[in-house]
């Protein structure tokens, strides 16, 4: 009698104790039903991200995960990995940038929305989308400026600097707008030594690398240089650029962070080289205007992770002490 009096102790102590997590479950799965939303304050941002895709952005002397990949591959690396990095809440548009100006493909739109459908649209981002073989870089960010301000966005430009046609005089053409009115970065593509340009014909297929012969080394638009009066065959009237074609390594093509960095100086963009040892997220962050909105948080998820713990360790000692009743503890 002792005996089944005793194991009737034990049986209804381990009632007790299975009944009180079984409780807290149960209370805690009501509370989980029940939970308020509570609000929060939080920081987004809307940017546009103009991606170069001109010829020069398919030299190989970048990096992609960790492998060597054109600069436009590269490019659109950067750009995922700012599409992963915004928070919920923040919009991100698409543009490219060919011959003088940036081309909307889409406006800002929600990041966690919609993350599949931008992150396919910058995968499907490639060369053969430009239109004109030109290269005016600065004509471009200032265009992507005016686009982003339309779109009241950061912009984040993405290009290796390179101008084809090279620049009249090497000089920056003129900025109509105000130096940091709108904000954003440059992002600078590409390495820091000259490397041949990929020619490809008109299939698509690649047939080589462009030579000096193939491309423009001098902008003979306006008026000559100073020195013109000094080169072989110079006449004022016939040839005032002198009388034989221009020599150079416009060919070749490396990333113009000298270039970029005065561009950026003259529309007050911030500036990052891509790879260069600073963080990108860390650049956008610093570089574009933070917003603030309110935020409903759930707090659901609380009371629904102690339910689930709970009931695990309910069943988990219950699966122990029944297989080894020897064991349980009677108090």
């Amino acid at each position: 009698m002792r005996g089944r009096a005793a194991t009737s102790h034990g049986l209804g102590h381990r009632r007790d104790w299975r009944f009180w997590l079984l409780l807290a479950a149960l209370l805690a799965i009501l509370a989980a039903l029940f939970a308020p939303r509570i609000v929060q304050t939080g920081t987004v941002r809307d940017v546009l991200v103009v991606v170069d895709v001109t010829g020069s952005m398919n030299v190989r002397d970048a990096l992609s995960e960790g492998r060597p990949a054109t600069r436009l591959a590269a490019a659109k690396g950067a750009a995922r990995d700012i599409l992963a990095g915004l928070p919920c809440g923040s919009r991100l548009g698409l543009a490219i940038f060919t011959e003088r100006r940036s081309f909307l493909l889409f406006e800002p739109a929600e990041v966690c929305g919609n993350f599949a459908a931008i992150a396919g649209s910058i995968d499907d981002l490639d060369w053969r989308m430009a239109w004109e073989g030109d290269s005016y870089v600065a004509r471009g960010v200032h265009s992507g400026l005016e686009l982003a301000a339309g779109l009241k966005a950061d912009l984040i430009f993405m290009t290796d600097g390179h101008e084809a046609p090279p620049l009249p005089g090497g000089a920056l053409p003129s900025f109509d707008g105000k130096p940091g009115e709108v904000a954003g970065l440059l992002v600078g593509i590409g390495g820091a030594d000259p490397s041949p340009i990929p020619k490809f014909d008109q299939d698509g297929r690649e047939v080589g690398f462009y030579e000096e012969q193939d491309v423009p080394q001098e902008n003979r638009m306006g008026p000559p240089p100073e020195d013109a009066a000094s080169r072989a065959g110079w006449n004022p009237r016939n040839a005032p650029w002198g009388g034989e074609a221009a020599t150079g390594t416009e060919h070749l093509s490396a990333m113009r962070e000298e270039h970029l960095r005065a561009l950026a100086a003259q529309t007050g963009l911030g500036f990052l080289a891509l790879g260069a040892g600073g963080g990108l997220i860390a650049a956008v962050e610093a570089d574009t205007r933070p917003r603030p909105v309110e935020m409903r948080v759930d707090t659901a998820a609380i009371p629904a992770a102690l339910a689930l713990f709970c009931l695990a360790l309910l069943f988990g000692l219950g699966a122990t002490t029944s297989r080894r009743p020897d064991r349980l503890p009677t108090r």
